[in-house]
């Protein structure tokens, strides 16, 4: 499946070492003002080849809208965008061309299809994530009518944990970290593995503010879960983690649950969410990233047919692919979000009252 979400929803199209990359955006209200600069800003932040805890491919990523918007505004059908892809270099993957990269999806990409396109990973490829963050571009700029925020940070790089979030230090920080008194314990363990050929995991938060509650469709369109799946969509997630996530298995009820005031929530261990359903606090979402798979030491692997070789990989790739992917966790939340709350107005006949009534 190539298409993400219900009445907000977009899809993607193209290859990491193809001619381009792309999405369309379809359920785009018309009247949005459509930011062209704020669009390429976001595009900006996930980037490659902008320092030295990314990869050096070195990308323009610049997005060009096809249709779907008029005089800077959205018109109400689909909006297309492209990324035409400029730095591939497909030759530094000619000798593993037959080989099942470990830790990749090569293996089970080829089982599936019986085409093995190992210019680095085809459509499996996170260089796909780009679009989503073009998308989730166009789903911030609809949330941004309603004053409604979105933002990430990384929290943790290799297990070296923030003490305290601070998203304002996000936009100061090459590694977008949390907090700045850990950042540089953090940089020196990417940059440690980078110097040895390796590779370090790391956990993104993902912050919204202003989200208004009633935003889910049980049962089986919860908030949360469509929120868990389209982080695990994201090339290198294993893990989600709701409000307190693992650590609300671990304590009493009593501990656990929100007591509420007429103020609002005195805590907020949910993490935004009741019953699948935003309650109007703050969502909190951890999204945990494996180390890149993509290392530059011998492994052994096996080949289409079977041979058992050692690989050995070359080329550019991120040593902590946590960093650029918390950018493209925040933009599959913002989708989400947009998709909710086009799905909520019809929740209610006084909903729809408001619209045909005269």
């Amino acid at each position: 499946m190539n298409t993400f979400g219900h009445r907000f929803r977009f899809t993607t199209f193209g290859e990491s070492h193809g001619k381009a990359l792309g999405c369309i955006v379809d359920g785009v209200p018309a009247g949005i003002k459509i930011d062209e600069e704020f669009i390429q800003s976001e595009m900006n932040r996930r980037k490659p080849g902008q320092n030295e805890f990314a990869t050096k491919r070195n990308e323009g990523d610049v997005v060009e809208i096809l249709s779907g918007v008029f005089e800077g505004y959205s018109t109400g059908t689909s909006i297309s965008m492209i990324i035409f892809n400029e730095n591939q270099k497909s030759s530094d993957y000619s000798n593993i061309k037959d080989l099942f990269r470990p830790g990749h999806a090569d293996f089970t990409y080829f089982n599936k299809y019986g085409i093995r396109d190992y210019r680095g990973g085809g459509r499996s490829s996170a260089r796909e994530t780009a679009t989503r963050v073009a998308a989730g571009a166009i789903a911030k700029l609809l949330l941004k009518e309603l004053n409604i925020d979105v933002k990430s940070g990384i929290c943790e790089i290799n297990g070296i944990k923030a003490e305290t979030y601070d998203f304002a230090n996000v936009s100061k920080s090459e590694i977008f970290a949390l907090d700045p008194n850990v950042e540089e314990d953090q940089k020196n363990a990417i940059l440690d593995a980078k110097n040895s050929h390796n590779s370090v995991g790391g956990v993104a938060l993902v912050n919204v503010k202003n989200c208004p509650v009633g935003l889910g469709e049980p049962i089986y369109h919860k908030l949360d879960a469509q929120i868990a799946n389209a982080m695990m969509s994201i090339n290198a997630v294993k893990a989600v983690e709701i409000g307190d996530g693992i650590l609300a298995s671990k304590v009493l009820g009593y501990d656990n649950n929100d007591q509420i005031r007429n103020t609002g929530f005195k805590t907020n261990h949910s993490g935004g969410m009741l019953g699948g359903i935003s309650n109007g606090d703050d969502i909190n979402v951890k999204v945990y990233f494996k180390a890149t798979p993509s290392i530059f030491i011998e492994q052994d692997t096996i080949d289409v047919y079977g041979n058992e070789v050692v690989c050995k990989l070359k080329g550019r790739h991120d040593p902590c692919v946590a960093v650029r992917g918390s950018v493209v966790a925040e933009s599959m939340m913002a989708l989400v979000i947009a998709d909710m709350l086009l799905l909520n107005l019809s929740s209610k006949i006084d909903n729809i009252k408001k619209v045909y009534e005269k």
